[in-house]
């Protein structure tokens, strides 16, 4: 037995749902490697000749996969591929490139591998995980740069024709455009977190994945018998008989459950009583739409904006906004689309704005804070807001509020753009409802208050929970103090509930917590009116909430706050849900 035949088991990152059992296709995709060359002044002509020539070969080659895409029908995929046209066309990339080149008396490779790593930098220290990984967009378009520079080959997977598990160090968004799911069944990568392009690609198209193998592809070889297992995050190389037979029967298991809970896609989230549940999805780019129909979504009840700033040398047009927006309206409608304000900081993920540093960014010049700090900026999204309203079920949510000042001084902002649009004679709904986000504990503790001033609440209980037991969720020295069964934290979000109803407004949820069918039984004895989750999470959430009538989930609720711990609490709904739900649905629990 060889080393390339022994069996190995490795843990990583769950990226895509599922189990997969088949054979490897080793795709040879390591990043290229600038060498630093240092040139002459004759020289630097040439090579920023050298650089233009190699980002519009960038440009040419990312066209022609855009083209391909759209013959072969996949139109919700162009759009991961625009993302890094607009990158390869924007002025900071190439005029600092072209300036290293010129100052610093260094190759094109170089040049544009001293931005790239300085950018890489910057989305490393961000806080918020969805916007840190959108990091690797840079870092494929820097690498697609480099490979024109230096002549090497770029990865096809649209050549592949047989059934198989593809390896490789990182999969860039241009890649996964290409994928041919009846031939591409899995992926096992090096690098990749949850929320990367290659995750919502693979969820979207149900291709099981799991990332953050480190060094998979030094593992394996082309060939090679792979099990992907997407659920708990293991790969097995090489499988002995009484591991591939355990997993052989996980995935029948696995698929029966999943067949089972499809049934749910199509219904209503209704209890046993008839009390309905608005269930919509979390969303960041367009490609996450096909998943969230496909999955039972009854709109989008949080549509992250920041991909449109990031990493540009300008601040997104109205008309950026609003041609992003039009078409996202149209794909779900006629279900209502929620759609947040900017919810960034003054970092250097905006470089066209010069704000000095913070020592705390968490919880410095950040969100609404940052925008009514800005306030041509933030009306330019307002507007573009506005305009989308005419096309749809339109919702305007405002995030990081922690007090009543910051919605009215918001208001004003939004009032302001009203009538400016109303002037130009450009339509939009005026009866636009509002809304906040509820995430500081301040916006918690006055949230009857807050409730007068808005439409709706959302509560964002990723950072609530965040900041109301004093935790960094990515620091790993605290992050198992990250619980949302906390007492203080069930005890915050029923006496949001409680404030909003009694203004007689709706509340939803759109954290992490929304998405688990255990949380969510708590949740709907809470009162909440919607939930929303990712794609995935929405017909486990519609099932156990089909199965329970309100007058139970009520018990449930009230029954967990009277608990002093949160380890009671967990203890109590094993007991209770184990007593209560037959054995397959028990399986849709994680206690």
């Amino acid at each position: 037995m060889t080393g390339m035949d022994k069996e190995i088991i490795l843990e990583g990152l769950a990226l895509s749902p599922g189990i997969i059992i088949g054979k490897v296709w080793l795709i040879d995709n390591k990043k290229a490697k600038a060498v630093k060359r240092r040139i002459s002044r004759d020289e630097v002509e040439g090579e920023v000749k050298r650089l233009h020539k190699a980002v519009n070969d960038s440009k040419d080659q990312l066209l022609k996969i855009k083209d391909k895409v759209f013959s072969e029908g996949k139109k919700d995929h162009h759009y991961i591929v625009d993302a890094h046209l607009m990158m390869l066309d924007d002025k900071m990339l190439i005029e600092d490139s072209i300036s290293n080149i010129r100052n610093e008396k260094v190759c094109a490779e170089w040049a544009i591998a001293m931005v790239i790593d300085e950018l890489k930098e910057i989305f490393e220290n961000i806080d918020d995980y969805y916007l840190r990984e959108r990091g690797g967009d840079i870092d494929h378009v820097g690498d697609r740069i480099l490979k024109n520079l230096i002549g090497e080959e770029h990865v096809q997977l649209a050549g592949i024709d047989e059934k198989v598990v593809v390896v490789a160090h990182d999969l860039s968004p241009a890649d996964t455009a290409q994928i041919n799911k009846e031939k591409i069944i899995g992926f096992a990568i090096d690098i990749g977190g949850k929320t990367s392009h290659t995750s919502i690609v693979a969820r979207a198209l149900e291709i099981p994945a799991v990332g953050g193998l480190e060094e998979i592809t030094d593992m394996v070889q082309t060939g090679n018998h792979i099990i992907v297992d997407g659920l708990s995050g293991k790969v097995v190389i090489n499988p002995d008989r009484k591991i591939f037979q355990e997993y052989l029967k996980k995935q029948q298991r696995y698929n029966y459950v999943e067949k089972e809970i499809h049934k749910y896609v199509d219904l209503p989230a209704e209890t046993l009583d008839g009390t309905r549940v608005h269930i919509a999805g979390n969303i960041e780019i367009i490609e996450e739409i096909p998943s969230l129909i496909s999955h039972g979504g009854d709109g989008i009840g949080l549509y992250r904006t920041e991909f449109l700033y990031i990493g540009r040398s300008e601040p997104p047009t109205e008309d950026d906004h609003y041609n992003v927006y039009t078409d996202v309206i149209k794909r779900v409608s006629p279900h209502p689309v929620t759609i947040r304000t900017l919810d960034v900081g003054m970092d250097k993920m905006m470089p066209f704005f010069d704000h000095p540093e913070e020592l705390n960014p968490a919880m410095g010049l950040r969100s609404i804070r940052f925008c009514l700090k800005e306030t041509a900026l933030f009306k330019t999204q307002l507007r573009a807001i506005l305009r989308t309203s005419a096309h749809g079920n339109v919702r305007v949510m405002f995030p990081m509020i922690s007090g009543v000042d910051e919605i009215r001084a918001a208001r004003a902002i939004l009032d302001e753009a009203k009538e400016e649009l109303k002037s130009e004679g450009i339509s939009f709904d005026n009866g636009i409802e509002t809304g906040i986000m509820i995430e500081v504990p301040s916006a918690a503790l006055i949230a009857d208050l807050l409730a007068r001033e808005v439409d709706f609440f959302s509560i964002g209980t990723n950072d609530l929970i965040q900041y109301a037991l004093a935790i960094d969720r990515v620091n790993d020295h605290v992050a198992y103090l990250y619980d949302p069964l906390h007492p203080a934290i069930l005890r915050m979000v029923k006496s949001i509930v409680d404030a909003g109803h009694n203004a007689n407004i709706k509340v939803g949820m759109c954290g992490e917590m929304a998405g688990d069918p255990v949380y969510s039984l708590i949740l709907l004895g809470f009162g909440l009116d919607e939930l929303s989750m990712n794609a995935f999470a929405i017909p486990r959430v519609k099932k156990v909430l089909r199965n329970i009538t309100l007058d139970d989930a009520k018990v449930i609720s009230e029954k967990v706050l009277s608990f002093t711990t949160a380890e009671d609490i967990k203890q109590y709904l094993k007991e209770t849900i184990k007593s209560r739900f037959s054995g397959e649905l028990w399986e849709e629990f994680n206690l």
